[in-house]
């Protein structure tokens, strides 16, 4: 990787801000993520919120949601951790239950607050924790390498402009929030990271102010502006969130030692302290569970019990936070893990990479209820066989994009790479009723440096730039990543505003970005070519 590149995706990605809340670090992302950015001041207007739970390491969906209408073939597959009938927590008359340690959220359930949805997955899985990972964040197929995040190409298509002008009136608080120390492919904008973050900010020039320390007129002097006008951005973030924070001085209590629940008690007060971010992502690991998985005596009991226990105890209790802060209405929330396990287990008490595993949705809005069949297992299961698709994971994420923030599905579509549109379902996810707000119109067209009509377009669209002048290149670019055409590339004497031409005859529907640099300047504009 060029050391331009690494500055651009990696810096703005890693850097922490100095905000600690109870303990944890809290991130900033600007426009990123499969999410966060009609969801502020773009185009859409809407006051919902999505809380993403990452399980990762591969959660063993089997032991977790668990099969009972065809419990012997499950006892059989699994005899060494098997979960006994009679400890099964049932799911209603859908003929699955969860695992006993889950009864925080069982009492959802009964509630009306969870869906299970059996069996997500993609077709042809990969089995590598890091490649299935990529392959979840970026809303690929498992054989394209996709180097943006679903949310951020849909942070991207909302704030164009990113990160120039950020934050402002309209757009004061962070576009999506991130507990923990490490950032994620999630929100990979098309070309720049969408994170905002920052180490010290007592290091790092007047960043408070909104003051900077001029840099050399080379290719390393533009690189440090880059650097600090992120970190700027970050440290003004990390000012709305202490306030955030701060406005609440009253929780329910959460459950301790659980450092999942630490993460929500934050999330929770985040939210009801008035910030307008839509995105927070939390992460809790320990899922590869290849052996001692359960403890032989009590298969109720072991490594994978108390995961699952701690999971379950911190998102009911943040529910119950919600409801006591009374923003449960605004909230849903959502789990994943990269893939689930095999059927069979292993010798050691344990299981190994598999394909298909359940997602939990949970939220006062969520359509209660078990969505799929109780996953198909053979009555002589091999150490090969997995858990067979029922639905596509992106089916998940389009319908929340679509119903909770409100998108239009010709722009949800546009969201992804070529050759998944046609796979992607609309869900029952959501209670009837559900309304979407108004969409907004865009911003004016004065506040923008490219732009294109008509937007949609079908075969050509007209993109319109301003340059102050020098070297100024335009490059379009697919949602792969890859530059597929370079539409002009020269010097101009002034500052001006010029049109151009972009031909897309012969290309696939779906959103390509125009990308203007200028200087140290650089913009990139979705572009929505349609039927």
């Amino acid at each position: 990787m060029k050391r331009k590149e690494f500055l651009q995706k990696a810096i703005p990605a890693g850097v922490m801000l100095p905000a600690m809340i109870n303990g944890y670090s809290v991130k900033a992302f600007g426009a990123d993520s499969p999410l966060v950015q009609a969801l502020m001041r773009g185009y859409t207007d809407t006051d919902h919120v999505l809380v993403i739970v990452q399980l990762a390491g591969g959660n063993d969906g089997l032991n977790t949601v668990i099969p009972i209408s065809t419990y012997s073939n499950y006892f059989n597959a699994r005899t060494n951790v098997a979960i006994p009938q009679n400890r099964i927590l049932p799911l209603g008359s859908s003929g699955a239950g969860l695992h006993p340690s889950m009864t925080g959220m069982n009492n959802l359930f009964s509630n009306g607050m969870l869906k299970v949805i059996q069996a997500v997955g993609y077709p042809q899985p990969n089995f590598s924790h890091f490649r299935a990972t990529d392959i979840w964040m970026s809303a690929s197929n498992s054989n394209q390498e996709v180097f943006s995040g679903w949310a951020g190409r849909y942070l991207n298509y909302e704030y164009p402009n990113f990160p120039t002008g950020y934050p402002n009136v309209n757009a004061p608080d962070p576009l999506a929030i991130q507990i923990g120390s490490t950032t994620t492919l999630t929100t990979q904008g098309p070309v720049v990271n969408m994170a905002m973050s920052i180490t010290n900010p007592t290091s790092f020039y007047n960043l408070l102010n909104g003051t900077t320390d001029p840099v050399p007129n080379t290719p390393a002097g533009k690189e440090l502006q880059f650097i600090r006008i992120v970190n700027q951005q970050t440290q003004k973030y990390s000012t709305v969130i202490r306030n955030a924070a701060n406005a609440v001085t009253q929780q329910v209590t959460y459950p301790t030692n659980n450092s999942l629940a630490d993460q929500l008690k934050i999330v929770a007060r985040l939210i009801k302290g008035g910030l307008k971010t839509r995105v927070y992502m939390v992460s809790f690991g320990g899922f590869d569970t290849h052996s001692v998985q359960v403890n032989a005596a009590d298969t109720t009991t072991g490594a994978h019990a108390n995961l699952l226990q701690r999971v379950s105890d911190a998102i009911k209790a943040f529910q119950d936070d919600l409801q006591f802060l009374q923003v449960q209405d605004r909230v849903i929330g959502m789990t994943y893990s990269e893939f689930g396990r095999r059927i069979k287990s292993n010798s050691s008490t344990g299981t190994d990479h598999g394909a298909a595993a359940p997602m939990f949705l949970f939220g006062s809005k969520i359509e209660n209820g078990v969505l799929g069949n109780n996953p198909t297992i053979p009555a002589n299961a091999t150490v090969n066989d997995n858990v067979p698709m029922q639905y596509d994971f992106r089916s998940v994420y389009s319908t929340i994009l679509e119903k909770w923030f409100c998108l239009d599905k010709t722009v949800v579509d546009g969201l992804y790479p070529p050759n998944i549109n046609a796979q992607l379902q609309s869900l029952p996810l959501f209670k009837s009723g559900l309304v979407c707000n108004a969409v907004t119109p865009p911003p004016p067209v004065s506040d923008k440096i490219i732009w294109n009509y008509p937007h949609p377009f079908s075969n050509s669209t007209e993109i319109t730039f301003k340059t102050q002048g020098g070297h100024t290149l335009i490059q379009i670019i697919d949602t792969l990543g890859r530059v597929i055409a370079t539409l002009l590339e020269k010097d101009y004497t002034s500052a001006t505003t010029d049109k151009i031409t972009f031909n897309s005859e012969g290309l696939p529907t779906g959103v390509y970005y125009a990308r203007l640099q200028n200087g140290v300047i650089q913009k990139v504009w979705p572009m929505l070519k349609v039927r």
